[in-house]
């Protein structure tokens, strides 16, 4: 392994100092400019790595661009979606940026919501290990960035895109954009319709163990959930002069989705406890961003100010029976949840050439609102109501300077915030209010050596904060009946995180590296009990200590170098989509809780995934996907008894001069992808199995017409830095 990739790096450091004397060094952007009509050859990269963040291009990847956004976060290098929900990076727990804010949804909210984002609405997906001063330090460990798509392009054109989707239901999505550009207004048009269906399938084997002798529960459950979203997406960018540029953004999105569930509990005591229904859930989103960017100066000062708002409304409506046997119940459930949120932060740039010095610094305020009521009839037609209110207002500053020393960069941040959170619920049937206030001081250092013009070795250090979101901390709960329960616990406190990273990067393509995080009163999903009761609950319970160590490497297998030699593999290296390519990921990941007791001993994660690209006769690209997480290993409380893996293979090719792209895509082809573990508890034991109809088969067609040629403007005013641990100042 070691000398194929020693092997890569000497392959590809010849390629680029070839190209480098062939070529100049204006042709290297990204993006394909056109000037007076001559196209100017560029090259495209899918997959860049550096030492601070690796940037996915999304919407010029067949693979990842014709699902969802959250399919295609799933498939980046070094995510993992966790067994219980939620996603990592490089084994650490990841906040959500859009454009460079964060999202305020959380658990189910914030995954349906990148399931109703399309993929090819994002240009590129940053990943970002080690956030510094400039990122709020309600980070976590990690940040991935969503960066939409900004491109512009003269005159008034569009494209048509639908995707139709067949597993056991066959549904279409269809979606129409249209973009342009007349004199100093730039504008693009995103509106769709998604429509899917898909099964779930969740068994639970639990053993209540305090009880002598133990009491078993079985219980298997099968939703068929429809999801249907309407969404619209709205940008423009007016050039105030030749260094100002403001861009504002309307985002919006409403869903009607159902699922019908049938349920049935057999065990220990129980003849069959047989519970079906369904709930129908509307929800809607909106989302205001205003952003001013202007240049101060001949030196390089930028000023960049953004203000964002966004309101989130869901309404479920649960209507079940039940039946135990021996009398029929009921157990109905409906709620009322609101978001409002409002975020202002600047950010202003000063470089200092001749120092080799740059300082940037900023601040931020925004305030959240939650408000969600809930209306509950269990066995019984009396109402019972849990009303819960959180409140969080947020004040933060930061500084982070930048300096150049021969073949060292270092980079000190300091950032400052002032939490400050009312919280309000149910706690044991009693009203409880919770008011605190939380300011802190969070470091950022590290340290970059330029080993070679393209090989980097980077070390860094970063304290982050995670408070609990609302879906962690409210008490309702939309999964219930006379044996299962679910609810937040409004108890948790803010967690604190220790992140150390060493990391090598080399030719903007390989990453070995490794992290280090100590988290105080980690937060984690779990389900429990009370001693003497055949009810289990799901919830977030608090951990004293959580340490998390993860090794990773990603690296390319050039497979062109083997099969069609030097020679053609260094012309190939100019334009990606004429490789033929393997990217690997590996990464290993061991948790350590400190004072929990499992049944089972704990060992550490492996997660093995490749992304190839293969091109076929008549022009035919081919991309196919696969991870695997093997059994055995031990998901944060969780034991993995079974592998959890997927394989997705994707056709495209282009017609009538790359006008016309048809596609044809197989997800999980062999239907393998389900989670199976164990999750051991005081007083339970929770042998746990969910399967979703994952196998899907999808036709996706984009038609492009109108004006295709980029017309080159400046609608991104580039700062001197780059915004987390680590980077280079030029």
């Amino acid at each position: 392994m070691k000398s194929l990739v020693l092997t890569l790096a000497v392959l590809m450091a010849n390629a680029v100092v070839a190209q480098e004397t062939a070529t100049p060094k204006d042709t290297l952007k990204k993006k394909v400019e056109v000037l007076d009509e001559v196209k100017v050859a560029t090259k495209k990269q899918l997959i860049k790595v550096e030492s601070d963040k690796t940037t996915v291009s999304i919407k010029d990847n067949a693979m990842l661009s014709t699902g969802t956004a959250y399919e295609a976060v799933k498939k980046l290098p070094g995510v993992i979606a966790s067994p219980t929900g939620g996603l990592s990076l490089n084994g650490k727990g990841v906040a959500i940026y859009i454009d460079g804010s964060p999202s305020t949804l959380s658990g189910t909210d914030l995954e349906n919501y990148l399931s109703s984002l399309p993929a090819n609405a994002i240009e590129k997906v940053e990943l970002i290990y080690n956030p510094g001063a400039a990122f709020d330090a309600n980070a976590s460990g990690s940040v991935i960035n969503l960066v939409t798509s900004s491109k512009r392009l003269k005159g008034v054109n569009a494209s048509f895109n639908i995707n139709y989707n067949f597993n056991k239901y066959q549904k279409p999505s269809p979606q129409i954009l249209l973009n342009g550009k007349e004199k100093n207004l730039s504008w693009q048009t995103m509106i769709g319709y998604n429509y899917i269906d898909r099964e779930q399938l969740s068994k639970n084997g639990q053993t209540f163990t305090s009880f002598n002798p133990d009491k078993y529960l079985d219980q298997r459950r099968l939703t068929l959930t429809t999801n249907r979203n309407f969404y619209m997406r709205i940008g423009t960018n007016y050039k105030l002069s030749k260094k100002s540029n403001l861009l504002f953004n309307y985002n919006s999105t409403y869903s009607n989705d159902r699922d019908v569930f049938d349920a049935k509990t057999t065990g220990s005591d129980i003849t069959e406890y047989l519970n079906d229904g369904v709930t129908k859930t509307k929800s809607n989103n909106h989302e205001l961003s205003l952003q001013y960017k202007t240049k101060l100066d001949t030196i390089g000062r930028t000023l960049d100010i953004t203000a964002f708002s966004n309101s989130f409304n869901r309404n479920p409506d649960s209507k079940s029976n039940a039946f135990d046997g021996v009398t029929s119940s009921y157990n109905n459930f409906s709620s009322d949840f609101g978001l409002l949120n409002y975020y202002l932060k600047y950010d202003f740039a000063i470089p200092f050439e001749k120092l080799k010095l740059s300082i940037n610094t900023g601040g931020k305020f925004n305030t959240i609102k939650v408000n969600n009521t809930g209306s509950y009839n269990l066995n019984t037609p009396i109402t019972d109501i849990i009303d819960f209110d959180y409140k969080e207002t947020n004040l933060a500053f930061y500084a982070e300077a930048r300096k150049k020393i021969k073949k060292f960069n270092f980079t000190l941040g300091l950032r400052y915030e002032d939490f400050n959170v009312d919280r309000s619920g149910l706690v044991d049937n009693t009203r409880t209010d919770l008011d605190f206030s939380n300011r802190n001081i969070f470091p950022n250092v590290s340290a970059l050596y330029e080993v070679a013009p393209s090989v980097n070795v980077s070390a860094s250090y970063s304290r982050k904060i995670s408070q609990p979101n609302y879906s962690a901390l409210d008490p309702n709960g939309s999964s219930f009946d006379q044996y299962n329960a679910s609810s937040g616990n409004l108890l948790l406190n803010p967690t604190f995180y220790d992140n150390y990273e060493f990391k090598i990067s080399a030719m903007d393509f390989i990453q070995l590296g490794a992290n280090y995080s100590v988290a105080k009163d980690e937060n984690l999903f779990i389900l429990n009990t009370e001693p003497g009761q055949l009810v289990s609950t799901q919830t977030f319970q608090q951990f004293d200590k959580f340490k998390t160590m993860s090794v990773f490497a990603n690296f390319p297998i050039p497979l062109d170098y083997f099969f069609k030699g030097k020679e053609e593999f260094k012309n190939r290296m100019n334009n990606i989509d004429k490789m033929n390519y393997i990217f690997l990921n590996i990464n290993y990941i061991k948790n350590l809780t400190e004072g929990y007791n499992f049944s089972f001993e704990s060992k550490p994660v492996w997660n093995y995934a490749a992304q190839a690209q293969i091109l076929l006769p008549w022009d035919i690209k081919s991309s196919m996907t696969y991870f695997i997480l093997p059994e055995g290993g031990t998901w944060q409380i969780y034991k993995i008894t079974k592998p959890i893996q997927q394989f997705d293979i994707s056709l495209n090719k282009d017609f009538l001069n790359k006008k016309l792209k048809l596609g044809i895509h197989a997800f999980d082809l062999f239907n393998q992808n389900e989670v199976n573990a164990l999750v051991s508890s005081t007083n339970l034991e929770t042998n746990f199995k969910e399967k979703n109809d994952s196998r899907v088969f999808r036709i996706s067609l984009t038609y492009k017409f109108g004006n295709l040629k980029l017309e080159k403007e400046n609608t991104d005013i580039q700062v001197e830095k780059v915004q987390s641990g680590g980077g280079l100042v030029k």
